[in-house]
């Protein structure tokens, strides 16, 4: 059996994959603007299989509080209308023949409240995700010393760079997260 290598680029790499979880998460958070990925979580029951809206329809953005869905197929629209209305997002489609135009409504201050406690968890899975990808770069090391394929002085070498690597994606982490936080608090 060959011994696994210790790979700090592959680390950073599975690290920065979280970051763009988050970043995907947040994105579909609606914030008092119109933007195409608001309604990315939505599945539209089609051909008997669940797509994703962008799969039926094309999402634009005419105004900033408006979105307006292109249905691709005539005998969807009632389809994505119904995803629409029973999606979380307080959204009330109106339907003009295969264009359905969404209003995005202000937000009042108790909603504000709850999106940010909603983008706090997204961010606390993606701190999560960073220490868990640490955690099996520090277990890999530690194996990898053990086993004596590296010096003791190389595994806190490398230890420290993981740790480093660790602390520079939780510090963007908790940036996209303010960023985010300010985005959807403004009025």
């Amino acid at each position: 059996m060959a011994t696994p290598n210790f790979d700090l680029n592959d680390i950073k790499r599975r690290m920065q994959g979280a970051l763009n979880s988050l970043k995907h998460d947040l994105g579909s958070l609606r914030t008092g603007r119109a933007t195409p990925s608001l309604l990315d979580p939505i599945q539209v029951d089609a051909y008997g299989a669940a797509m994703s809206m962008a799969q039926v329809a094309t999402i634009s953005v005419p105004e900033p509080r408006l979105l307006s869905v292109s249905v691709w197929d005539r005998g969807m629209v009632t389809a994505v209308e119904k995803a629409i209305r029973e999606s979380d997002l307080g959204l009330n489609p109106m339907t003009e023949g295969q264009t359905i135009r969404l209003r995005i409504p202000e937000m009042n201050e108790q909603r504000r409240k709850e999106m940010v406690k909603v983008a706090h968890k997204y961010a606390e899975e993606a701190r999560v995700a960073v220490r868990h990808v640490r955690r099996d770069g520090l277990d890999l090391l530690k194996k990898l010393e053990k086993d004596g394929a590296i010096s003791q002085d190389d595994e806190k070498r490398q230890a420290d760079q993981v740790q480093k690597a660790t602390d520079q994606h939780i510090a963007e982490v908790d940036q996209t997260l303010a960023a985010k936080e300010k985005e959807i608090m403004q009025v």
